[in-house]
């Protein structure tokens, strides 16, 4: 067996050192071997070093520029690196050097996907499929594409059809929790991410099982930087328009409707375990959690309370309460 095989069997059982123990033993005697080079690239990106990985993954280029895979494996590494130009044109080189392959319209598809430009990476997903019909990776890839263009139902099916052919792959199953997740499903949603906790502690553990509580801050963030200063606009307003200062407790009352209903939605559906997961996370995220949840829980009574009597310290209050829950989401993203 040689060193590439070796390496890809110890790979696919997520023992990376060992496999990159086995690239670089093979380097010493070739050492401008391409698929070595695509390997190790490969090996340092999946272990977090994109920098070095893309330094081997231009060695790769250099010594098989003929070679499609090389291609790939570069553009992937660009992908991470944000150089999505550059990443597109490595994967449209990889396209014209083997486009009897599936692999390289599939990295052509997510290339233009984080561009945006939906209709054409559909179009590059789809033909990958087309040479793959059975392929659980081209399949999600049309996920990722459908579910990034908004078109959750259509990243549904795509997520439907991988998992019919591989019940247990864990992308598809992530990726159904997610449109789950999304779609406010929460029951299914949970359901779906216990047993992958179950099956991957280590990869979907506490973090994942948080998510009801907190892409609820993270949504309530959004709902009260866009609202209080509404709010406040239409209260200014009020000072010489009347009709205003009501439109100004209106839209308090809305918001503070919309925040509570929200996370009853959210939350009851969810039940205990985001709770007892939240212990699990350390402790920085933790603290940043508890304050977004008090600012969060407090704008309620604050925003109804201006509704009812409207003074301008109220609404400060309000303030003071959405940059709170800002600043602990900045802390909760940094942790």
């Amino acid at each position: 067996m040689s060193a590439a095989a070796r390496a890809r069997a110890l790979a696919d059982v997520g023992r990376l050192d060992q496999a990159e123990d086995e690239v670089r033993s093979g380097l010493v005697d070739t050492p401008h071997d391409a698929e070595l080079l695509g390997l190790l690239a490969g090996l340092r990106r999946l272990r977090g070093d994109v920098t070095r990985a893309l330094e081997y993954a231009d060695a790769a280029v250099a010594a098989a520029p003929g070679q499609s895979v090389v291609h790939i494996e570069r553009a992937e590494c660009l992908l991470v690196l944000s150089r999505w130009d550059e990443a597109l044109a490595a994967a449209r080189e990889s396209v014209r050097l083997a486009p009897s392959r599936p692999e390289p319209h599939r990295v052509l598809a997510r290339c233009l996907t984080v561009r945006k430009d939906f209709g054409t990476a559909r179009e590059a997903a789809g033909r990958a499929i087309t040479l793959a019909p059975h392929s659980v990776p081209d399949l999600m890839t049309l996920a990722e594409v459908e579910r990034h263009a908004g078109r959750r139902d259509a990243a549904r099916q795509a997520t439907a059809r991988a998992l019919a052919e591989d019940p247990a792959d864990t992308e598809s199953r992530w990726m159904m929790a997610l449109l789950d997740a999304e779609t406010m499903r929460v029951r299914d949603a949970m359901r779906g991410l216990r047993q992958l906790a179950a099956d991957h502690p280590d990869r979907y553990g506490a973090p994942a099982l948080t998510w009801p509580i907190r892409g609820l801050l993270a949504g309530l963030r959004r709902g009260l930087l866009a609202g209080v200063p509404l709010v406040a606009v239409l209260a200014s307003i009020g000072t010489w328009w009347g009709p205003a200062l009501l439109l100004s407790r209106g839209a308090a009352v809305v918001m503070a409707l919309v925040t509570a209903g929200l996370a009853v939605r959210v939350l009851v559906p969810a039940g205990r375990l985001p709770w007892l997961c939240l212990g699990l996370l350390p402790a920085r995220t933790r603290r940043a959690v508890a304050a977004g949840l008090i600012a969060a829980s407090w704008s309620v009574p604050v925003l109804s309370w201006y509704a009812l009597t409207p003074r301008w310290s109220t609404l400060a209050l309000a303030a003071g309460l959405t940059v709170a829950l800002l600043a602990a989401g900045a802390t909760e993203q940094k942790a």
